[in-house]
């Protein structure tokens, strides 16, 4: 092979990009364990800095843990709502942003920041690169799910060092994202918050050359 796929595949790609989008309204029905290990083996496809694959990943199941990230989220959104006014304000209630409440599968994903692997390549100079290489590992997740069928919902409004002791994560260990991931209750190929009319996409991709 020649490192060139074809056009109808790109295409594909492009639509599968498309089509990947934050996902916050579930269906409760449960994620088949073969579909999600198919997604799951993203983590072992994904570059990260140094080859040090410094993602952990704590499956959230038990009733404790769940309502101790909803509680969190309840909080943190609670703030965060103080923060605006008048008709943002009224916006902002209106918006669905997280589907604790309903997805099957709920995944912590962490960067530790104290692994040996990769012997400090790359990280040593730019010690963030790990966490980069945590985002990277996920979007590769969030397009394998897409592909299946499967929506994926990245929460961001949490308290993380809490979450992270609630879920009793080790303390090298910085919590990069918090997944909600299951089947959809619709496909979009616009962001939620592009169809609420909170912000929109930026025509073109602004770009400097020196």
């Amino acid at each position: 092979m020649d490192g060139r796929y074809s056009a109808a595949f790109r295409a594909e790609l492009t639509d599968l990009m498309r089509w990947r989008r934050d996902v916050r309204r579930f269906r409760t029905d449960p994620v088949e364990a073969a579909v999600l290990d198919r997604c799951l083996c993203a983590f072992g496809l994904a570059p990260s800095v140094g080859l040090s694959e410094p993602w952990r990943v704590i499956r959230v199941e038990s009733p404790a843990a769940r309502a101790a990230v909803l509680a969190n989220f309840e909080t943190a959104n609670a703030s965060a709502l103080a923060r605006y006014a008048d008709e943002k304000a009224s916006l902002y209630a209106s918006l669905k942003l997280a589907g604790l409440r309903e997805a099957p599968v709920q995944l912590a994903v962490f960067c530790d920041e104290a692994t040996p692997k990769g012997a400090g390549l790359g990280a040593a100079s730019m010690p963030e690169t790990r966490a980069y290489s945590v985002v990277g590992a996920i979007t590769l997740l969030w397009l394998a799910a897409r592909a299946e069928g499967l929506g994926l919902g990245w929460v961001s409004i949490l308290d993380a060092p809490q979450l992270a002791q609630d879920l009793k994560a080790p303390d090298d260990w910085r919590l990069i994202g918090y997944l909600c991931l299951g089947w959809p209750e619709a496909c979009h190929d616009t962001p939620e918050l592009e169809r609420a009319g909170w912000e929109s996409r930026a025509p073109a991709l602004w770009m400097e050359t020196r």
